[in-house]
């Protein structure tokens, strides 16, 4: 594998149609090696973003994307030396499994020789070194993806662009391929940027996450720092379940997991617990506070709590936190 490379995105800006701004002027450097995630909502510009950085998208007059050292603002995608997985697989159905991973090979004239052996290399990364005769249309969803996954990383290149990849999998089987794929990322140590919607899948994968919204960034950090101490409201509320309690000091937010239903003695709220929901490992207790206000507490599956029940709300004080208004 080749090695990673560092992009930055200088003043790019997307605008369709003369009126409909997709991203508005947008500086980002990306670490060499890092798996930086865009998270956010539909229509937020995160796979704006990633077009642009593959050149499948060009920015508006102004806006630059670096590799390294080079200018490839002009270069279309086949020149940028990046791989792409999508969240339709974009796979060849009149191909086999083999033949879709050694298509970009063959468009780079490598000799046969070397084509089949990196294809039994990646097919192997992969997990998928029994089916290299299987046609794609006889592969489960997730097979279709790993073996997307293979032929982007078949042609070595610099930089690996996920769009959703992840979107049209079941649940457990989502899961099972984001660990797969974290690990891969982990083993290669290749830059990759990873589009989605999913906080959980960005937690996971990302070492740093930029939440988005309404074509900007709103907060770029490690998952640890977008989680526990959100920039904004949005941030705050977009990752996660968050709640606003009024203190004498002034409002503040808190994690549900961070909050302990206990005696009202001491406690930084009192109020009403509603309804509880049972969640296996752990259950979901709603209290109503002054004000009219509810507040969602995580607690051990074990306790018991039942409506009408009047509570107090304890939290340490370093899991509380201010957030200015958003922006």
């Amino acid at each position: 594998m080749t090695l990673p490379v560092g992009i930055r995105l200088r003043n790019c800006a997307r605008t369709f149609n003369h009126h409909h701004t997709a991203l508005h002027p947008l500086d980002l450097d990306i670490h060499a090696g890092e798996t930086l995630v865009l998270l956010g909502p539909s229509g937020c510009g995160k796979t704006t973003t990633l077009r642009i950085i593959s050149g499948l998208e060009r920015c508006d007059t102004g806006g630059e994307v670096w590799f390294d050292e080079r200018n490839v603002t002009p270069l279309p995608i086949e020149k940028r030396n990046v791989g792409m997985v999508f969240q339709n697989y974009a796979l060849f159905p009149n191909l086999n499994v083999s033949e879709n991973v050694a298509y970009g090979l063959r468009i780079q004239r490598l000799p046969e020789t070397d084509i089949r052996q990196r294809v039994s290399q990646m097919l192997q990364m992969v997990d998928l070194g029994d089916f290299a005769d299987r046609p794609v249309n006889a592969l489960s969803g997730g097979q279709k993806q790993r073996v997307s996954l293979a032929r982007a990383l078949a042609a070595r290149p610099k930089v690996l662009l996920f769009d959703e990849p992840l979107a049209a999998l079941d649940a457990k089987l989502r899961d099972k391929l984001r660990e797969d794929i974290g690990s891969l990322l982990l083993q290669l140590g290749i830059t990759a940027v990873y589009v989605t919607h999913d906080q959980q899948e960005a937690m996971a994968l990302g070492d740093r996450i930029a939440v988005m919204r309404h074509g900007r960034i709103e907060q770029i950090g490690s998952p640890r720092e977008i989680y526990h101490q959100p920039a904004t409201p949005f941030v705050a509320d977009f990752v996660g379940a968050v709640n606003r309690l009024p203190l004498p000091g002034g409002e503040c937010y808190c994690r549900p997991e961070d909050i302990h239903l206990g005696n009202i003695d001491h406690s930084l709220l009192s109020g009403t617990v509603l309804h509880s929901t049972f969640l296996g490992q752990s259950q979901r207790v709603m209290v109503a506070i002054d004000a009219g206000r509810q507040v969602q507490v995580d607690c051990p599956a074990r306790e018991s709590w039942s409506a009408g029940q009047q509570v107090g709300l304890h939290a340490a004080q370093h899991s509380l936190f201010h957030i200015q208004s958003d922006r």
